[in-house]
């Protein structure tokens, strides 16, 4: 251990720019063991482990850098399946560069942070190969079921820890794979479908069961729910995507981010997909322009690119040292011909010929930081030195997410609601309807996959309680 200033930091190579722009292969391979425990070495195995502080999940982080580092990697999987169901995942999209590896110790020093998330990586994805991932062992049966309500990553992992406390555990998603955004929303390059399958096939042969093509409201009420299942979870994510009010917005060539990412990745299963295949949301050969400076929008310009863009321009209304993107994926886009277009935004989308309604140009205005809104962030505004035109043949919306009105969808009004549309819950995690609980981002609102995990893993626990009273009080009438 304490290699760090002996061994600088090194992450596993990336395939240069020109032949991963050609693919949607992951950019990089895992680490060779050596690497892997030389790097996993440089930990200073502080006493104040700030890497763990700053994980949402908050893993044992040092503990299995340090048996990793003495090659004692079946132990190093172990103590990090503990507290994440997705470790291989996590490894692979969470932003360290603002989670652990921001926040390690040897980085304040200047010595370049351990690379927590590719040792990560390597070591589940080598117990995968080597067997070491158990099959999900159900706990003994309680007798009561659970219906969950989405299949995304806070669903994913509350049905395992409830598989596990040995309850009977449907899960209902509306796509017809399981995953959620794992599956859909995020681009191959950065997460292979395969890792996320694999995972959603171990809880399938551990008994839990999956309702696919399910949505409620549709195929049925979350009342009838209710009355199928003695404790309810809606973990169905934000889905409805933030809206731009600008002139020509409706222009064809204008889409959401979400149905571009979602044709691509259908794609990459080998679906059918009529609006890919017609151009709609297919970017090849077109002057592509992508509205947003989130993971989301970074994901849509290197599918762009992938797909065989002329060209792809990201705009942006704040600098690059205010966006909320991980500064790594804005350099993996850079490296691959992305053209990043700071201080800038959609005044309006023109197109060519009315009867057509074809987008040809976003009209974008230049911007400027002002005073510091609510958040703290200094706020964009128009720079009043004037705007510029962008061509573009396909604009990508990246904007983020809302909540959709699950109480209208669901059928079920009295589920209450903030005002912004997220589920309300009380510190039990419960709705205001008896037996019907909420995680992962229809709680918090759109954030990052570790913390649906980390909601997933609480939320499992407070349903195992309530479950737990329910039962104790059926036995106490039945034997009055």
């Amino acid at each position: 251990m304490l290699k760090f200033v002996e061994k600088p930091q090194a992450f596993p190579g990336k395939r240069a720019p020109e032949l991963r722009a050609e693919d949607f292969r992951e950019i990089a391979d895992r680490y060779a063991t050596p690497t892997a425990e030389d790097q996993a070495g440089r930990c200073s195995q502080c006493g104040v482990p700030y890497c763990s502080v700053h994980c949402p999940l908050h893993n044992h982080i040092p503990d299995w850098l340090r048996l990793t580092a003495e090659g004692r990697l079946r132990e190093a999987y172990e103590l990090s399946n503990s507290t994440s169901t997705m470790p291989e995942i996590c490894g692979r999209i969470c932003p360290q560069d603002r989670l652990c590896e921001g926040n390690c110790v040897i980085e304040f020093s200047g010595h370049g942070a351990v690379t927590i998330g590719s040792v990560e990586k390597f070591i589940t994805d080598t117990a995968w190969e080597e067997g070491w991932v158990e099959p999900l062992a159900a706990g003994p049966s309680r007798g009561q079921s659970v219906g969950v309500v989405g299949a995304g990553p806070a669903g994913l992992a509350a049905a395992e820890y409830l598989r596990g406390y040995g309850y009977e555990v449907h899960v209902y998603d509306r796509y017809d794979r399981a995953g959620g955004l794992l599956t859909y929303g995020i681009p191959g390059f950065k997460l292979e479908k395969h890792v996320v399958m694999r995972r959603v096939e171990r809880l399938k042969q551990g008994g839990i069961v999956f309702h696919e093509g399910f949505e409620v409201g549709r195929d049925g009420t979350l009342d009838e729910l209710r009355q199928r299942h003695d404790g309810v979870l809606i973990a169905t994510g934000v889905y409805k995507p933030r809206a731009i009010k600008a002139p020509g917005v409706g222009h064809r060539g204008v889409v959401d981010a979400l149905d571009f990412l979602t044709a691509s990745n259908r794609k990459g299963f080998g679906d059918a997909v009529p609006a890919f295949d017609d151009g709609s949301l297919n970017a090849e050969g077109k002057h592509v322009v992508v509205i947003g400076g989130g993971d989301t929008a970074m994901d849509c310009v290197r599918t762009s690119i992938r797909q065989g863009a002329a060209s792809v321009k990201c705009l942006y209304r704040r600098d690059r040292a205010n966006m909320p993107g991980s500064q790594r994926e804005v350099a993996n886009a850079e490296e691959e011909g992305v053209e990043f277009v700071w201080l800038s935004a959609p005044g309006a989308f023109a197109a060519a010929d009315a009867a057509e309604s074809a987008v040809t140009s976003v009209k974008a205005s230049r911007m400027r930081l002002g005073a510091p809104d609510a958040s703290g962030r200094r706020a964009p505004e128009i720079d009043p030195a004037g705007g510029f035109d962008v061509p573009a043949d396909l604009v990508i919306k990246a904007l983020g997410f809302d909540a959709e009105d699950l109480p209208t969808m669901f059928g079920a009004p009295e589920l209450g609601v903030t005002r912004w549309g997220t589920l309300l819950v009380g510190k039990t995690l419960m709705t205001s309807l008896d037996g019907v609980f909420a995680a992962g981002d229809i709680v918090r609102g759109a954030s990052l996959v570790v913390w649906a995990i980390r909601d997933g893993r609480d939320v499992s626990a407070a349903m195992h309680k309530y479950l737990k009273a329910k039962a104790k009080a059926a036995a106490a009438k039945v034997a009055a």
